[in-house]
């Protein structure tokens, strides 16, 4: 069982602490992106007994209205409802690029829980691949949430556009992904194409958001 927990937990942490280091200034105290992530993690039990509860009923049930509605707008929203609600006005959430960090931890809390409650059931033989696929992908969705909302905190217009986007990209995002697991048999085909560019895209925020963190910074503190 350890054996198992640390296979399930292992993959988040070390993408959590990737973008942690990324971090260019005042590092974000490690007592609240844990509590983050633990927030995260509890919430694949709520989420879990929806989906179980809606499949078991049948509701929700076609493959477009599954990927896109009862997993993706589901998970992206509760895990967009964490970050809103307990980290967007929080005190040490004060530069651009922190919201990359707490929207990855967030999300690595939910898919390390989830991660380890599929290898329970499935064995270790999948964890290489549930850290390829799942985790990152996870990681990613949150980090390109956690741009939009650094950008609805700290632009001076266009607040609720941007907040907008931090919840509607994730669910898209998320939503092909799970659309093309749901509905082809030659999946792997379409997701390799489709992980790159996840991982383009979500590197291209990282970028764009320590870009916005030393312009604030810079406006902040003028030599």
């Amino acid at each position: 069982m350890l054996g198992i927990v640390t296979a399930g937990v292992a993959p988040g942490l070390a993408l959590l602490s990737y973008f942690y280091l990324k971090d260019q200034y005042d590092s974000e105290p490690l007592s609240l992106v844990f509590k983050t992530f633990i927030f995260g993690a509890l919430l694949v039990f709520p989420l879990m007994f929806i989906q179980y509860v809606l499949a078991a009923e049948g509701i929700f049930q076609g493959d477009y209205i599954k990927a896109f509605g009862t997993v993706g707008l589901m998970e992206e929203f509760f895990k967009w409802f964490i970050l809103y609600y307990t980290i967007f006005q929080h005190i040490s959430f004060d530069e651009p690029y922190d919201g990359i960090i707490y929207g990855a931890s967030v999300s690595l809390g939910f898919a390390s829980a989830e991660n380890i409650f599929y290898l329970v059931a499935n064995g270790l033989q999948d964890a290489i691949g549930r850290a390829l696929l799942p985790v990152s992908s996870h990681a990613l969705f949150g980090v390109i949430m956690g741009y939009y909302i650094g950008k609805a905190k700290f632009s001076a217009g266009s607040i609720k556009k941007w907040i907008m986007l931090s919840l509607l990209v994730p669910v898209l995002l998320h939503g092909v992904y799970d659309f093309i697991l749901m509905t082809r048999e030659d999946w792997l085909v379409l997701m390799v194409p489709f992980m790159v560019f996840l991982w383009w895209l979500g590197l291209k925020k990282v970028k764009k958001a320590r870009v916005l963190t030393l312009q604030h910074v810079e406006k902040q503190y003028p030599i």
